[in-house]
């Protein structure tokens, strides 16, 4: 096996770490210049530093290792560029070395599909254009106007990429086209602390992957159209006219709660979303969020919504791929976050 060092600098830029910082973390005495010439591959390190290395950044020593075979190239992400070097690499080299790892499953296996984005023909100019464009995706998605389960799942399924990171208060979430044909999204854990709001999260930044927007808006109008496609996708149009009727004057805390527990909206979302459709009035959507304000639950909502927001899918497709024979259990270790012994008691069982 040959010592790759751009996965070194890779795995210390992922944990946010400067070259002193490094040198600061291993116990034994290192010099940053040291470190600096591992990571420039004129000096490879031995076994035992390898051993060190791996400890101090929280790795597989097979990590230095090995090759990916899918070749990413540089990956930029829109909202990254007010964030500081330091968390922006984290979240980049978090994100490459995850992505690596799920197309490589995909490409063992050979199930690995283009994008396609159903809707990048129809022009947004107005929220109208917005309504149309969710109407078009959810039929071709087959969603109809029933809610929507796990958005993360759904979003795998269209073979959209969800990285989750733990990165402070920095963003919320951020996404891209990695080589211009991969969709990605990377939603901020620490963060998003509760599901309604990465859902929403979620389904925002796919407005920003995913919708034609006529390039005369300004980014505060972007921002409006994608959180009203986040708020369309997540209660359709027919679905709100069912649960509330077609005019409301007012609205009732533990009727939204009700709705927010079935459909995996936020109760400020839904009012927006009843504001959008002409159901309530501007002017009483007002009152009911001056009146959340006055109550203090904005901020953290009553009724909270108990769904499941994550994937199993490339854990799935790592036993598939040892079920068929494709890879070893080393292999598999090595693409995963398991050891060996991890994944022979996960799979026997």
């Amino acid at each position: 096996m040959t010592f790759r060092p751009e996965r070194l600098k890779s795995a210390r830029l992922m944990n946010g770490f400067s070259l002193q910082d490094l040198a600061d973390k291993i116990e034994i005495t290192i010099s940053k210049q040291a470190l600096n010439k591992y990571e420039k591959g004129e000096v490879t390190p031995d076994a035992k530093m390898i051993e060190i290395l791996a400890n101090a950044l929280l790795v597989k020593e097979t990590f230095f290792y090995r090759q990916p075979k899918v070749n990413l190239g540089e990956i930029k992400f829109r909202k990254l560029q007010d964030l500081s070097v330091k968390d922006s690499n984290i979240i980049t080299e978090k994100t490459k070395d995850i992505l690596e790892r799920y197309l490589e499953i995909e490409e063992i296996l050979k199930i690995s599909k283009p994008f396609s984005n159903p809707i990048s023909e129809h022009l947004i100019k107005d929220e109208h254009d917005i309504e149309t464009a969710v109407e078009i995706l959810r039929d071709k998605w087959q969603i109809g106007s029933n809610a929507i389960g796990n958005v993360i799942e759904l979003f795998e399924d269209h073979d959209i990429k969800v990285i989750e990171v733990e990165s402070g208060d920095s963003f919320d979430g951020c996404q891209t086209m990695v080589n211009g044909e991969i969709p990605v999204i990377v939603l901020n854990n620490s963060k998003l602390k509760s599901l309604d709001r990465k859902r929403f999260t979620a389904l925002h930044e796919l407005g920003h992957l995913m919708l034609n927007i006529d390039p005369l808006n300004n980014d505060k109008q972007k921002e409006r159209f994608c959180n009203r496609f986040a708020g369309a996708m997540l209660l359709h149009k027919n679905s709100a006219i069912k649960e509330v009727g077609e005019k409301r004057s007012k609205l009732s805390l533990p009727e939204l709660g009700s709705l927010k527990q079935q459909y995996g909206i936020s109760i400020q979302a839904i009012a927006y979303r009843l504001k959008d459709l002409n159901i309530i009035t501007a002017s009483y959507f007002r009152q009911f969020m001056f009146f959340m304000n006055m109550m203090n639950i904005r901020i953290e909502e009553p009724y909270p919504y108990l769904g499941r927001e994550s994937s199993g899918r490339f854990v799935q497709l790592l036993f598939r791929a040892i079920a068929e024979n494709h890879i070893n259990y080393n292999t598999a270790a090595e693409l995963s976050d398991y050891s060996v012994n991890e994944l022979r008691t996960k799979f026997v069982s």
